[in-house]
């Protein structure tokens, strides 16, 4: 039914809807409010407490007009139990007089401590007769989110609305097993009607058996959506890559050390789905530094062995050109060719890496996302792989997955990630992928030791600086902006490279931020590389694939100001040698609560997915994720940690729905997620 079936929505009411992605009555019923206040009983003014909204009568005492600061009606009421300041900032002269001594008043609003007693600023309130008995309301309010000239009651009363619909003609139930839970009407209705005698608690904390209810249903319409490209893509056929693996047995045999023992396990899982004529969709994770280059490496050589050709995406110039230097030295020995493909090359360079590509010259193309170009062609592409794939959208990995489709033939895919995902968030965010985790580092690697240490004490960390350089060892300086800000007062990169050019003048240093050139900031990291650069001054850029081994301290400033799992990132640029390593978590005095958190896990823990889980509750799916990869990951009712018991039961439930009738899983997905949905097409 359109919503305009609704008495009193009209076609500007709907417009206004509409901007709330609600068209339909059963959109409505789904606008789940984001909280309640509750009106139903009264509260004695000396009962009440900070924080909290109430409802409560007392009578007028005094009723003044003050000028101190900015001008305000003040008004005191008072029962027997104690006194209650009424502020208003925006009044006029009627309710001055209103408000005289001796009236009886009934007011409703957030209580906040004042300077004298407790205070409540522009209070709902209702005049009362010497003898009135006030009603009080007979249910929780809930308050929805709302758009601009869309108020509350226009809201609540289209909710009313719906529900009344929803009485007449019922909902469907789309879950299995809908007995063994509350029903979904008398959820809906729970949610958006509740009853003096529901816990407003529950409800805001998400236990009460009407939100978990609703809860279950989003988490499996969230899976469904994703599980729904994978069945899509399993349509297709693909090449079944088997044979011998000659190519992967002289590749690892040159190698100056054996893969470890999680390593080969990830390789054989890789080996079996790649020998299938079913497409490979798998996600590796693992820890920075657990050696994922190695195994992508892997399943290249058994894609190249068994003559496809091979695609290695990664999110920028700087981790591409990592992944060029790593395969060029490990395939190039063995015959294998290796194209280059990024945004900007020269004419010539690019027309010769495009025909390579096309022909089936080169075995294996590098680059970032000038691979899915349209003028990319692929001569047997049979193997895709794309790093730190959570910064890719949905639809540019489709992208870069269509240009292997030949008919019905599409290649294998391998996705990697250095950001641990916590198993609360890959059970909805990665239903389509297979998922392999790397759970051990290589030998030798050195534990790094973290400390945290207030800005006060920068002279002393710039001189450690100077004794590490001097040592032969190499260190990283990360500043978090560019610019000076005065929102964040963060330290400028530039200014930070002067201070210590200053502190340190034989030392040589190098800087490197997004606003340079690619060209600039290849050249700053292959200097740093090739040592001719002790200290690099740098931004986030380098958060991921940069791989120095002779560094062994890095300084990041204003720690405070970044994400668990960005810092972890940073963290994992050193400890990639023999070198016992150092990580300085600079920080300004005055630490937010959240902040101290974040910074005493960092000291206490090097394990990424503990530092991820703690990540996710502390920030969220789509901070952790990244906006692009979650795109539909925001919830309107469920929250990954709160209700990560349901997790497993939404998964089993998905499992049955979507290998059913396609109808049950469109109708859920579109009940949850509307035109959020990503679209996978016909790929």
């Amino acid at each position: 039914m359109p919503v305009t079936r609704l008495s009193g929505v009209g076609p500007k009411q709907a417009e206004k809807l509409l901007r709330l992605k609600i068209k339909t009555v059963q959109d409505c019923l789904f606008h789940l409010p984001l909280r309640y206040q509750d009106r139903t009983r009264l509260v004695a003014i000396g009962d009440l407490q900070v924080g909290i909204e109430a409802v409560c009568i007392g009578q007028v005492q005094t009723t003044e007009v003050m000028y101190r600061g900015r001008r305000s009606m003040v008004c005191h009421i008072s029962d027997s139990t104690g006194e209650l300041r009424l502020r208003f900032f925006h009044f006029n002269q009627s309710q001055t007089a209103a408000l005289r001594e001796g009236q009886r008043i009934r007011c409703f609003g957030e209580i906040r401590r004042g300077s004298r007693c407790l205070e409540i600023v522009h209070p709902e309130y209702q005049l009362l007769g010497a003898t009135e008995v006030p009603e009080v309301e007979e249910r929780l309010t809930p308050i929805y989110p709302i758009t601009e000239g869309l108020h509350q009651l226009s809201m609540r009363r289209i909710a009313d609305r719906s529900i009344a619909l929803l009485r007449e003609y019922a909902v469907d139930e789309l879950l299995p097993d809908a007995q063994t839970y509350c029903s979904l009407q008398e959820a809906l209705e729970t949610v958006h009607q509740p009853g003096a005698q529901v816990s407003a608690q529950a409800l805001l904390e998400g236990t009460h058996p009407a939100v978990q209810r609703l809860a279950l249903e989003e988490l499996v319409a969230h899976r469904l959506s994703v599980q729904r490209g994978r069945v899509v893509f399993q349509q297709f056929t693909a090449p079944a890559i088997g044979g011998q693996g000659d190519l992967l047995k002289r590749l690892l045999g040159q190698l100056p050390f054996s893969p470890t023992g999680a390593q080969q396990r990830v390789i054989g899982e890789i080996a079996r789905d790649l020998a299938q004529s079913k497409p490979m969709l798998r996600l590796i994770q693992g820890d920075v530094g657990s050696g994922k280059t190695l195994v992508a490496a892997a399943a290249a050589a058994l894609a190249v062995d068994s003559g496809y050709q091979v695609s290695i995406m990664a999110p920028t110039e700087i981790l591409a050109e990592q992944h060029l230097l790593n395969f060029s030295q490990w395939f190039e020995p063995l015959g294998v060719r290796i194209a280059w493909l990024k945004g900007k090359l020269g004419a010539r360079q690019r027309r010769e890496a495009l025909e390579s590509i096309a022909s089936g010259d080169c075995a294996i193309a590098v680059g970032t996302h000038a691979l899915f170009q349209k003028e990319v062609t692929f001569a047997r592409l049979g193997l895709t792989i794309v790093d730190e794939q959570h910064r890719f959208g949905v639809d540019q990995r489709l992208s870069l997955r269509e240009k292997g489709v030949r008919g019905e033939v599409v290649p294998h895919q391998l996705t990697m990630t250095a950001t641990p995902i916590p198993r609360t968030l890959s059970m909805t965010a990665y239903a389509d992928l297979d998922c392999s985790i790397i759970d051990e580092l290589p030998p030798g690697r050195q534990p790094i030791n973290t400390v945290a240490i207030s800005t006060n004490r920068r002279a002393e960390i710039i001189e450690r600086v100077g004794a590490v350089v001097a040592s032969g060892q190499q260190v990283y300086w990360v500043c978090t902006l560019i610019e000076e800000s005065e929102v964040l007062q963060a330290r400028a990169a530039e200014e930070a490279l002067q201070e210590l050019r200053d502190w340190l003048p034989d030392v040589s240093i190098g800087l490197v931020h997004g606003r340079m050139s690619a060209d600039e900031k290849d050249a700053a990291m292959q200097q740093f590389k090739e040592q001719a650069v002790s200290l690099l001054v740098a931004t986030t850029v380098i958060e991921v694939g940069v791989d120095v081994p002779n560094a062994s301290l890095i300084i990041i400033e204003n720690a405070e100001r970044l994400g668990l799992s960005q810092l972890h990132q940073l963290r994992g640029r050193v400890g990639r040698g023999s070198v016992a390593s150092h990580c300085v978590l600079l920080f300004e005095a005055g630490l937010s609560q959240r902040a101290r958190e974040r910074i005493a896990i960092m000291r206490e823990t090097t394990d990424g997915f503990q530092i991820a889980e703690k990540d996710l509750q502390l920030r969220g799916a789509g901070e952790l994720l990244g906006t692009r990869q979650t795109g539909s990951l925001q919830f309107r009712i469920a929250d990954i940690m709160r209700d990560k018991t349901l997790l497993d039961r939404a998964g089993d439930i998905s499992d049955e729905l979507i290998s059913g009738p396609a109808q049950t899983v469109d109708a859920l997905i579109d009940r949850w997620l509307g035109g959020d949905a990503p679209e996978y097409g016909n790929v």
